[in-house]
């Protein structure tokens, strides 16, 4: 017979359980922030290097966008394979895999590498880094409850916005300094990763809500010495979840049961999650790629500013980042479906960012910084994207459906830089072979290649954004999929 004694004990001791898990689970996210910030760190630094990259290599505009694009040439490939992997492996050897892999691939530049040495390295790199994004958000997600996942997921991606910010700076002063130059800033990011890889090795563990959790730890694993008390969670006679139309699917989200892949794939909510991920990574494969060459030759900043100033898209994106992360929780917890507390805001801001492109070819100086700042800020909210997708499906599926979005949304990342250099040279423009600055004539030519790409992306955005709010919905997916194909995993 249970006393109220041993009621009180046994409360005390999953309170102590609880306050431990919650403190390791901030911890883990805390280095997945870290993880994030040198994966775009890694992104960046190609922009920040053209200058004298360019001029020793010698490469043409277009021959360096296209290396620029060839980091994404394995990302997709690479994030979708680890992405099916993660459902039967424990995450956290696969970021340590991650981690060691990108700090090995810095150093051949540090050590003399050429054009081709650059052009293999971003392509193996972009194909350790491919699975980043869904592995660390999966990982962070097994850490906490449903209701609880969209402020730590939205943290740990605004880890992707923070690098460039901590990065920008330190390896623009890394570059500019002649003891050190161009080639120390890929040196940097190797020790920096080693650092990170032996940390993780030593803190990093399995969440209790992932498929890989300790069974001692998994929520629910007391439920004979007490009461359960899930509020909304409703199952039926067979322990499967009881999907009403009203309720919020974050309310069911670790009953569901498995599906097939191919039918998640195959929904209208995957396809606009997917169009618009490609947009987001058009601009992100815009800022690590050509933003410095705009603010250097178009706005005619000088070289100490330019490293400040590309940090302030990244600032903007980690802000909304944040706030849309806050946002979708206090939503959430009052029990609003994903689809309005994920789905529809993050459409209206891509929405906002296609506009701000739009505009921005008829903007100059200042204003034209401006305008890049918050349309490309707000574009790097792609996490909330696989984040919202993951809702619909079980934890076994989540890192597979997570990394297929991604990957095949990356193919935005391959087409920017290209692109703008394509347009660039369509325009007429050439760089000065002796590494000088650009006259007044290529300055032009090279706003007129980049001002025909903002227009172009800027109404794609604003399209792929409308169609967001209306069509990402993964309360209406998962309670579709479950009532037609679920089955035991």
């Amino acid at each position: 017979m249970t006393t109220h004694e041993d009621l009180a004990d046994h409360t005390l001791r999953a309170a102590v359980r609880k306050g431990r898990m919650n403190r390791r689970a901030w911890i883990v996210t805390g280095l997945l922030v870290a993880f994030q910030i040198i994966n775009f760190a890694d992104k960046a630094v190609i922009g920040l290097v053209a200058g004298p990259a360019m001029k020793e290599l010698g490469l043409t505009s277009g021959q360096f966008g296209f290396i620029g694009s060839a980091f994404f040439f394995l990302f997709s490939i690479a994030g979708i394979a680890v992405g099916f992997i993660a459902g039967k492996v424990p995450t956290r050897w696969i970021l340590l895999t991650m981690g060691v892999s990108w700090a090995v691939l810095q150093f051949p530049m540090l050590f003399g590498g050429g054009a081709a040495v650059l052009l293999v390295t971003r392509i193996l790199l972009g194909a350790a880094e491919g699975p980043a994004t869904p592995i660390s958000l999966q990982h962070a997600q097994a850490w906490f409850s449903p209701k609880e996942r969209g402020l730590p997921s939205s943290v740990v991606a605004a880890g992707s916005a923070v690098g460039p910010i901590i990065a920008a700076p330190l390896l623009a002063w890394v570059i500019a300094n002649p003891d050190l130059g161009w080639r120390w800033a890929f040196g940097l990011l190797g020790i920096v990763g080693l650092l990170w890889t032996l940390a993780w090795l030593m803190l990093g563990r399995e969440g209790p809500y992932g498929h890989a959790g300790a069974p001692a730890e998994k929520p629910g694993a007391e439920v004979n010495a007490g009461p359960k008390t899930d509020v909304g969670s409703e199952t039926d006679t067979n322990g499967e979840a009881n999907l009403n139309a009203k309720s919020s699917i974050a309310d069911y989200s670790d009953l569901l049961r498995m599906v097939p892949i191919r039918r998640v794939l195959g929904s209208w909510m995957f396809v606009v999650a997917l169009l618009a991920g490609a947009g987001c990574f058009w601009a992100q494969g815009f800022l690590s790629t050509w933003s410095p060459k705009y603010l250097s030759s178009v706005v005619d900043l000088k070289p100490e500013m330019i490293g400040l100033v590309s940090t302030f898209p990244w600032i903007v994106g980690a802000g909304a980042l944040l706030i849309l992360g806050f946002a979708s929780r206090y939503l959430m917890k009052r029990g609003v479906t994903v689809r309005w507390a994920m789905g529809a805001l993050f459409g209206a801001t891509l929405l906002i960012s296609g506009l701000c492109f739009t505009v921005l070819p008829h903007m100059h100086g200042y204003g034209a910084v401006g305008f890049l700042t918050v349309g490309a800020g707000l574009a790097l909210i792609y996490p909330l994207a696989p984040t919202a997708i993951a809702f619909c499906v079980c934890s076994k599926q989540r890192a597979a459906v997570m990394a297929t979005l991604t990957g095949f949304a990356s193919i935005g990342g391959v087409i920017a830089p290209a692109m703008v250099g394509m347009l660039m040279d369509r325009a007429g423009y050439l760089a000065n072979p002796q590494g000088a600055g650009d006259t007044a004539e290529m300055a032009s030519r090279l706003a007129d290649g980049m001002n025909s790409s903002f227009i172009l992306i800027g109404i794609y955005l604003t399209c792929v954004g409308l169609l967001s709010v209306v069509l990402l919905n993964p309360d209406r997916t998962a309670r579709t999929l479950q009532k037609k194909f679920s089955f035991s995993g």
